[in-house]
């Protein structure tokens, strides 16, 4: 299991201060946040892709590279690399670039974004999502596993001899998640091509995200890339923390009542009860997000938010001191009775091994 946090780099007023951070200070903040993940000990750093206020994080390759240089073992991600308005071409580059920097502790996540001003930005039609998404995606496989492109479709201009540079490191690619909140089709689309599927899990009532998940495992093995159980499963979640946890509920409420996303709708507790949000001790989310695998089976990555809805930094890094003895608990008890034949989560490593084996093995059957 690898387990990390996520970001969405909102830049919200503090209901309790009436202070809002500017983009100088929260671009900052996250920095300081990742660096703080490596330290309390997760495996995992993931940033949206937005280009629209409130949010920073609008270039992040440029932010994951300013990252690597200052950690040593974290695997820098993204949580949102938008494939629809984003052209195949420079995602290829951009993403290898990343990968030697990072000496392969690279992955990203595809998704299409939840802002529909951003199509026009960049010249796509938001009507056209789904395919958009699709080819282009088709695309940027082809420019990372072959060195000469010949390529057209609907969505761009034509490519002849085209190579993308630089090649990704090991000539092995970047692994890639496909995450959703509500799209059979991108569950679909992960399943084909044998790659990551990321429920958001934060928002909507477990059974929802259950239902892509299942269709996402059943169709992995349809394709042929192992049994359902072997299906590459990420989970969203999230929490806050104090060591009371009527403390934490206190504490939190000012947050959640205001938050952009969800404030001034369901209470704090019923947003408890139906979703994944634990507002609590460690304990309770140690509790609770154990039960993850009892709804979804075994699973590969979980990723918390912990620094949305206006948090101040140090209350995040509180947040992560805490996190960091949750994940050790978590290891542990996500460990037992974990079948054998569950793949752990992926890594450059554990990529380039599987291509060698692989290499080995049609060498013997020749």
């Amino acid at each position: 299991m690898q387990f990390g946090i996520f970001t969405v780099g909102d830049v919200t007023t503090d209901p309790t201060t009436g202070r809002e951070p500017t983009e100088h200070e929260r671009i900052k903040a996250m920095v300081t946040i990742a660096q703080k993940a490596e330290e309390v000990g997760l495996d995992v750093f993931a940033t949206g892709e937005h280009h629209n206020r409130p949010f920073v994080p609008s270039s992040p390759t440029t932010m994951l590279g300013w990252i690597a240089a200052r950690t040593e073992r974290l695997i820098l991600s993204t949580s949102t690399t938008l494939i629809t308005t984003n052209d195949p071409v420079k995602i290829a580059e951009d993403y290898a670039m990343l990968q030697h920097l990072a000496d392969g502790r690279v992955d990203l996540m595809m998704g299409r974004g939840n802002t529909g001003p951003v199509y026009p930005w960049f010249g796509q039609d938001i009507r056209q999502g789904i395919p958009l998404a699709i080819e282009n995606y088709a695309l940027l496989r082809r420019l990372w596993r072959e060195d000469v492109v010949d390529w057209e479709g609907k969505f761009r201009t034509p490519l002849q001899g085209f190579t993308s540079t630089p090649r990704p490191l090991d000539d092995v690619p970047p692994f890639v998640w496909h995450g959703s909140i509500r799209s059979p089709e991108i569950a679909e689309q992960a399943a084909y091509y044998g790659d990551g599927f990321f429920a958001n899990n934060i928002f909507w009532p477990k059974h929802h995200f259950r239902k892509l998940v299942n269709l996402y495992r059943e169709r992995y093995a349809h394709y042929g890339h192992g049994t359902p159980e072997q299906a590459i499963v990420g989970l969203g979640g999230q929490v806050f923390m104090r060591r009371n946890s009527q403390d934490a509920v206190r504490e939190f409420r000012p947050y959640f009542d205001n938050a952009p996303v969800y404030g001034h709708g369901p209470s704090l507790e019923e947003f408890t009860a139906e979703t994944p949000l634990t507002v609590g001790s460690p304990q309770e989310v140690i509790e609770k997000t154990l039960t993850f695998r009892d709804t979804f089976g075994d699973y590969q990555r979980q990723l918390f938010l912990v620094d949305h809805a206006g948090l101040p930094l140090k209350t995040v890094l509180e947040q992560l001191d805490l996190l960091g003895e949750v994940v050790e608990e978590l290891r542990k008890e996500f460990a037992k009775n974990r079948p054998a034949e569950v793949p752990d989560g992926p890594t450059h490593a554990s990529l380039v091994a599987q291509r060698d084996a692989k290499a080995l093995e049609e060498v013997a059957h020749q």
